[in-house]
């Protein structure tokens, strides 16, 4: 038999109350992914023939997201929730002639990694298995069915309701992620009954019937139980993205990033960070963000999706979309808005805003500015307060800002307008025509003195 799964299904239908939110349960964020994101990544690198996704409460919502997120899985309606045995049957339903393992993951259990499936999949096939469960030991079982066996062989899952004193003291547990030989579990799925208290078709019958025809049914336990935690309310999601936060921390740190505290730092499952990169408290790293050798980047920053060039200084930032060159520097209080790209050595300084802007190599704005719309050169400088006007109230204009340009302090750049090489504006200029290269554009207004003024409008007591 094939290692390669003929299918895995993912149940997802499931209504999620205790969640209490308007979005489907699978759809809830961590680690930059949805729950269900994380859960079919792992899927994928099974390489199965079909994934397959039940689909049920907030159909329309997960259908749409998981188009976004993996256009050839199939999703399959559960009009009414059944049970995870009827999810699985009317998964299959389309597949009559499927043969091999099929494997089935819960939705909410978005820690699983593919390490995990991968060695599940190889034990069901290795034995021959009809069914091979994969398990945990929790340190605190309490609420979940006990897996009782007689050496490798699983004899039968207990809920924690039915189980006697001998039986709670097993720490081993059912996770719900199961490996089925196709042949005998759509023989099983025929012959589920909805007689028990929740009139519904379970999975886990099938482990019984299976077990009551004298079929193999394993267990394969997890290395680390925390993979297998499933998601069924904030307080759980929340310990979940706490475990995968340092479970993609470590990775980082042991592929030579440093992370001075793990604790404060949140880098998402997409993140890219090569080695010798530093980051510093407080810093989130979001979407698909790279920072690469040699950058430091904190403490208090939180980048989404954009890149860090090689020895870059990134403090006290927000940016989201944003191409930071190497060498550059960024920072303090700096929010790089999309579009915006910097070249080698760059700077933007305090409480500088830039949007949908090109700073060219070696240029600056070292503080209190704003820059929007604009193409800046190489080695020029925007002084404190300068403002590029790009808005007319219908539209957006460009600002083009020639090489080796010095803008003065407080200058209001109005777009469309251009500054050619070498140009200089003086200070408190309003810049509404094009500046010739090397030529110098200022704006005066002449200083008035009114003697006595202060005395005639607040009174001789004025302070």
């Amino acid at each position: 038999m094939s290692a390669r799964p003929a299918a895995v299904v993912i149940l997802a239908a499931g209504e999620g109350t205790r969640m209490r939110s308007a979005t489907a349960k699978v759809l809830h964020e961590l680690g930059g992914r949805s729950m269900l994101g994380h859960v079919v990544a792992a899927a994928r690198a099974l390489d199965p023939h079909h994934l397959i996704v039940v689909v049920g409460h907030g159909r329309d919502q997960v259908t749409a997201h998981l188009a976004e997120l993996d256009p050839q899985a199939i999703a399959v309606v559960q009009a009414e929730q059944n049970g995870t045995g009827h999810a699985v049957r009317i998964a299959l339903d389309g597949l009559d002639h499927l043969e091999g393992t099929v494997v089935v993951l819960p939705g909410d259990a978005p820690l699983v990694t593919p390490a995990a499936l991968q060695a599940l999949v190889a034990q069901h096939v290795g034995t021959a298995a009809a069914t091979t469960l994969l398990t945990a030991r929790y340190p605190d079982p309490t609420g979940y069915g006990r897996v009782v066996r007689n050496g490798p062989d699983v004899l039968r899952v207990v809920e924690h309701k039915d189980a006697d004193a001998d039986v709670l003291r097993i720490q081993e547990i059912a996770t719900g992620h199961y490996a089925f030989a196709a042949g005998p579990l759509r023989e099983a799925l025929g012959k589920l009954s909805t007689d028990n208290a929740q009139g519904e078709e379970y999975l886990p019958d099938v482990v019984r019937l299976h077990q009551e025809a004298g079929l193999t049914v394993g267990g394969r336990i997890a290395d680390n139980w925390a993979e297998t935690v499933g998601v069924n309310d904030r307080v759980q999601l929340a310990l979940a993205a706490r475990m995968l936060r340092d479970r993609i921390n470590r990775h980082h740190m042991l592929a030579g990033v440093a992370i001075l505290d793990p604790e404060t730092t949140w880098i998402d499952a997409d993140v890219v960070l090569e080695p010798d990169t530093t980051v510093l408290p407080n810093t989130q790293l979001k979407g698909t963000t790279v920072v690469r050798r040699g950058a430091v980047v904190g403490p208090d920053c939180t980048l989404s999706s954009t890149e860090v060039g090689e020895a870059a200084v990134v403090r006290r930032t927000t940016a989201d979309g944003a191409v930071i060159g190497p060498e550059a520097t960024v920072g303090p209080y700096s929010y790089l808005r999309p579009g915006t790209r910097l070249g080698r050595g760059a700077k933007v300084g305090a409480y500088v805003e830039v949007k949908a802007s090109d700073i060219g190599a070696g240029s600056k704005v070292p503080h209190l500015s704003y820059v929007g719309d604009a193409t800046i050169g190489e080695r020029s400088n925007i002084g404190a307060g300068t403002i590029v006007v790009n808005y007319d109230g219908r539209e957006k204009h460009r600002t083009r800002i020639g090489d080796d340009v010095r803008v003065g302090s407080n200058n209001s750049l109005v777009a469309p307008v251009t500054i050619e090489d070498g140009a200089y504006t003086g200070a408190d200029a309003v810049i509404s025509k094009d500046v010739p290269a090397g030529a110098l554009a200022l704006s005066e207004n002449t200083q008035r003195i009114i003697e006595g003024w202060v005395e005639r409008k607040r009174g001789k007591n004025s302070t």
